[in-house]
């Protein structure tokens, strides 16, 4: 079960997870064709039967309790259990304080922090009866140097709630061998967020988001008992797993990679933005 996976990073992962045989649910809010984004949970779900797995959308609103618990009860329906998590919807504002509503704020809030916790929270009985159950989550390691707050304090409290949500179910869940883990990627990952922050520039020095669905496919691969509450960057991942030419990710190899947030060696540039 993969949230916000119409496009992106959610729908990479699915189609990777797809190419493997899986069963994938494209747990979205897009219904419909959106004016200028690609994508629907209807045609994403027909990309992993495509893939070779089977694809079921499920139009949902993380923020939304009924619409969860409907979802799992309806994954959980039509495919006998859930044995993988990935919380991937989320909402960004690279907005100060004096620039963000509290409708945005409330919006990163609900979505990142407590979709997340609703989500994992709705799944944890369906994961326990898994043979090798995970719950991914993309977010990042917990930095709290001050420069990843003084620029977008509202979007930094949201996304390391999901990453807060990583630290606690871990070990919540630790006992029942549910994996609990963080994925998180080194560069910049060339998505439709990055379109509209930066444009064409900044898309020639990101990485692809097969990076991320190779990463993530290699963690939730490993067994539940022996690897939980891991902060995971995906170089690393991908690294671990013998990939030694990383170039093969990038938009342009001829750029330099433009670091992601949150990480401690990132640019003044990135967390200025």
């Amino acid at each position: 079960m993969i949230t916000g996976a119409s496009r992106g990073i959610g729908r990479a992962i699915g189609l990777k997870l797809a190419k493997e045989g899986a069963n994938i649910v494209v747990a979205a809010k897009t219904d419909r064709p959106h004016p200028t984004l690609p994508g629907t949970v209807h045609s994403a779900a027909a990309e992993m039967k495509q893939a070779g797995g089977e694809g079921l959308g499920l139009v949902v609103d993380v923020r939304d309790q009924e619409q969860v618990e409907q979802a799992v009860a309806t994954t959980i329906n039509h495919f006998g259990g859930i044995d993988i998590l990935i919380n991937n919807a989320s909402a960004i504002a690279l907005t100060n304080t004096k620039d963000t509503t509290m409708k945005r704020f409330d919006l990163m809030h609900q979505v990142n922090a407590r979709g997340t916790y609703m989500m994992t929270a709705a799944c944890r009985d369906a994961l326990s009866k898994s043979a090798n159950p995970h719950v991914l989550t993309i977010s990042p390691p917990l930095n709290l140097d001050p420069r990843w707050f003084k620029n977008h304090l509202a979007y930094t409290m949201a996304k390391y709630g999901m990453s807060l949500c990583v630290l606690g179910h871990s070990e919540e869940f630790r006992g029942e061998k549910i994996a609990v883990n963080a994925l998180w990627p080194r560069t910049a990952i060339a998505t439709a967020a990055i379109d509209r922050i930066g444009g064409p520039a900044m898309r020639a020095r990101c990485r692809s988001t097969a990076i991320m669905a190779d990463a993530a496919q290699a963690i939730v691969s490993r067994p539940s008992a022996e690897c939980t509450g891991n902060f995971f960057l995906d170089d690393e991942v991908m690294r671990a797993e013998g990939v030694q030419d990383l170039d093969v990710y990038a938009i342009d190899p001829s750029q330099t990679l433009l670091e992601d947030f949150f990480l401690p060696e990132a640019s003044e540039q990135i967390g200025a933005l």
